[in-house]
């Protein structure tokens, strides 16, 4: 039975610089090996609409739907995808996330999903931090050294890793959350993993992620294994 949805960024949600397709299958095998049953959902808000009372872990691996940002390419979408979903069904499936949310649910928000799920505000406020067109950004893609907060429970026994990928920087935060990681840029800590508890429900946001090369890294892999695991404790 299937408990785990994996919202992949396709249609309105799909952009020309995340591999979706290359990344969702790979949360997939890390979903699965954390004990759940998953199933990657192509249509984003209908698969939010019909979220139920049997859904108890929700991934979020898409990109932003309100299009692209001129200059800035990490929130852009293909070309020639509709945009407009009746308000009517985005607030079904926003009631639908917040009940979800109200009895016990885990959600991971990977990446990209910073700028996702625009029309949801019980996604905006449980995730507690977003990417800001014209503030946030992030340094090429390349090497980079992930630091864990030591502070963490999650992080014990793990180490500093080092991962192929985009680090974000200067995303807005908008509530309280426990760092669980974070790269340093002129000086600057800037969180890269996230937790925060809601009442009965669990919110973990992983800024890692950009393509599969983040997924080859041993630590990111384990860092993430914990993270789902914490979830499934909900």
């Amino acid at each position: 039975m299937v408990d785990a949805l994996i919202l992949t960024g396709t249609g309105r949600y799909a952009d020309p610089w995340h591999p979706y397709p290359e990344t969702s299958p790979l949360l997939a095998e890390l979903v699965r090996a954390a004990g759940f049953s998953p199933r990657i959902e192509t249509d984003v808000d209908g698969a939010l609409r019909r979220l139920d009372d049997g859904v108890r872990l929700l991934v979020v691996n898409a990109g932003d739907p309100e299009g692209p940002d001129a200059g800035d390419p990490t929130d852009a979408q293909a070309p020639g995808v509709e945009r407009e979903e009746p308000v009517a069904s985005l607030a079904e499936g926003d009631a639908a996330l917040a009940a979800g949310l109200e009895r016990g649910i885990g959600i991971l928000a990977v990446h990209s999903a910073a700028a996702s799920l625009r029309d949801y505000p019980s996604y905006e406020r449980a995730l507690g931090g977003r990417w800001v067109r014209g503030r946030s950004w992030h340094p090429d893609f390349g090497a980079a050294q992930v630091r864990l907060d030591p502070e963490h429970p999650l992080a014990t026994g793990l180490h500093d890793f080092a991962v192929d990928d985009e680090r974000y920087t200067d995303l807005r935060l908008d509530a309280e959350i426990d760092r669980l990681a974070w790269h340093e840029h002129d000086g600057v800590r800037h969180p890269l993993v996230w937790t925060r508890e809601l009442g009965p429900s669990r919110v973990a946001y992983d800024a890692l992620g950009h393509d599969s090369r983040s997924y080859a890294s041993a630590g990111h892999r384990e860092l993430l294994a914990r993270t789902l695991r914490w979830l499934r404790e909900v």
